[in-house]
């Protein structure tokens, strides 16, 4: 299955909400804090879907996709 590029580039730009990192793009969020949410559950939703993407991402270290990506489709 292929990954959807208009769904990384959304998720490239895609900033938190909320709490200590809110408006902060899930990329630059520290890996620790979506450890936390997939011990306690993500959020529903959009959002929970993002983050969940995110933790996998950060959890197989291809940060650097998702920074590319950011790079060559800013906002």
């Amino acid at each position: 299955m292929e990954p959807n590029p208009h769904k990384l580039i959304e998720l490239a730009h895609y900033k938190m909400p909320f709490g200590k990192y809110k408006n902060i793009d899930l990329i630059d969020i520290p890996e620790f804090y979506f450890v936390w949410f997939k011990q306690k559950g993500f959020p529903e939703g959009k959002l929970g879907h993002m983050m969940e993407q995110m933790y996998e991402i950060k959890l197989n270290g291809l940060e650097e996709l998702i920074y590319n990506i950011r790079r060559t489709y800013p906002k």
